[in-house]
């Protein structure tokens, strides 16, 4: 008799990532890249700055894109989604309000890409892809916990080390990367602490995401220890 018939794996702790396609119609995100483009050209003639690679609308003074009233429509999606993904959470949207921090465009151009990083300081955010090519642009997420990694270093990256494939195969597992491939109008929302990374633009087309990051503040702090107490009762000093 065969006694591994009843063994099971438990798969616990997953990291949830919502996909979804926004709903902008070609027309509408052309509009909007040409409006990122002429943010670029601005923030350059400003700052005196050479060509570069890629350029991040939060350090050239375009971080509160949504106050531009040619992205209320996209923001509105947006929120929609983001509101379905914490429903999703098991979340209570009626005791929570939303805020929107900053938000931003990235351009990259061939070679430009972002590095591994997080967002600290918020809750939410998200990567919208507004223009690249179909075939490439890779959007990373980095395992930090490695839940599964029973001795130390033991899941490497085979670049870090060419002997690792002897001792085990990567899979979603084990990975401490794990690689999603978006298109474009589509939009990937996720926790904040999450630490993230673009693949490098191996193409000679540019790639313009928009991200953003979102706080969750408690309606009513009442008897409630966590998340942010109501703006309204801050004190500023």
């Amino acid at each position: 008799m065969d006694k591994n018939k009843s063994a099971e794996i438990i798969r616990i702790f997953p990291l949830l990532v919502y996909k979804t396609k926004v709903g902008l119609t070609d027309e509408e995100r052309d509009i909007l890249a040409k409006e990122i483009f002429e943010q670029e050209t601005k923030s350059k003639k400003l700052l005196d700055e050479a060509s570069s690679s890629a350029w991040t609308g939060d350090t050239k003074g375009f971080e509160f894109l949504y106050t531009n009233k040619k992205f209320e429509k996209l923001f509105n999606l947006i929120s929609a989604s983001i509101k379905k993904y914490t429903e999703l959470l098991g979340i209570n949207n009626e005791k929570i309000d939303f805020y929107y921090q900053r938000a931003w465009a990235t351009i990259s151009r061939k070679d430009g890409y972002i590095g591994k990083h997080k967002h600290s300081q918020s809750h939410i955010s998200f990567a919208y892809y507004l223009k690249k090519d179909k075939h490439h642009g890779a959007l990373n997420f980095h395992n930090e916990s490695v839940q599964n990694e029973i001795a130390p270093m033991l899941f490497r990256s085979p670049s870090d080390d060419s002997r690792i494939n002897d001792f085990f195969k990567p899979n979603y597992d084990n990975a401490k990367v794990a690689t999603v491939y978006p298109q474009v109008d589509e939009i990937y929302i996720f926790p904040s602490k999450v630490v993230h990374s673009t693949a490098a633009n191996k193409t000679t087309n540019e790639r313009i995401s928009i991200s953003a990051d979102i706080s969750l503040i408690a309606k009513d702090s009442e008897n409630l220890e966590h998340l942010l107490t109501p703006i309204n009762r801050w004190m500023k000093f």
